[in-house]
């Protein structure tokens, strides 16, 4: 387990372009091991040899690295399952009602082996609509549900099966947190 989290960007930074992965990368990344799958990567995947999804025309592009995947993050179905050790996912789940994102991680878990994991990068959405307020940032019309969050995103997500928590960050700057859990 990581102790000591170290932020290797400023918080402005996210308003000039640099993509929410990069922020999170000197923590998430050392729990991408092995053969992964980047969901909603962006453009920046959190390690160069994750396998990298995106929608067809993402609505949104931070970096340069070529897409490897196109495809729809609720639809894993051409992956095998227990495939993968894990899978990133950067401010992505937050586009979707609960009832959809409970969906997407039946299915997620599916393509991960025993021991693989998910590691997530999220807003916590009313943190997120402070930060816009403060800064004159604006809101993205994409998030679903108003009190996403840390601990909602869990309350579903034990909901799906049996999960170890092997790192959590409730209080990533400036709005987010970080999850990495383990399929039991």
């Amino acid at each position: 387990m990581i102790t000591n989290i170290k932020y290797n960007m400023e918080t402005t930074a996210l308003a000039h372009g640099v993509s929410e992965t990069s922020v999170a990368r000197s923590v998430l990344a050392p729990y991408c091991e092995g053969v992964g799958l980047d969901i909603g990567y962006v453009g920046d995947p959190i390690v160069p040899s994750a396998i990298t999804m995106d929608m067809p025309t993402p609505y949104t592009s931070v970096g340069g690295n070529r897409q490897i995947l196109r495809g729809d993050c609720r639809d894993l179905s051409f992956i095998c399952d227990g495939a993968l050790d894990y899978i990133y996912s950067s401010h992505l789940l937050e586009d979707f009602t609960y009832y959809e994102f409970w969906k997407i991680l039946i299915g997620w878990r599916r393509v991960l082996r025993v021991g693989g994991r998910i590691i997530t990068n999220c807003p916590d959405q009313q943190r997120f609509l402070k930060h816009c307020a403060a800064t004159g940032q604006g809101i993205n019309g994409n998030h679903k549900e108003q009190d996403f969050s840390l601990e909602n995103f869990k309350k579903i997500l034990f909901k799906t099966g049996s999960w170890e928590v092997v790192f959590e960050e409730p209080d990533a700057p400036p709005y987010s947190w970080y999850l990495v859990v383990g399929v039991i």
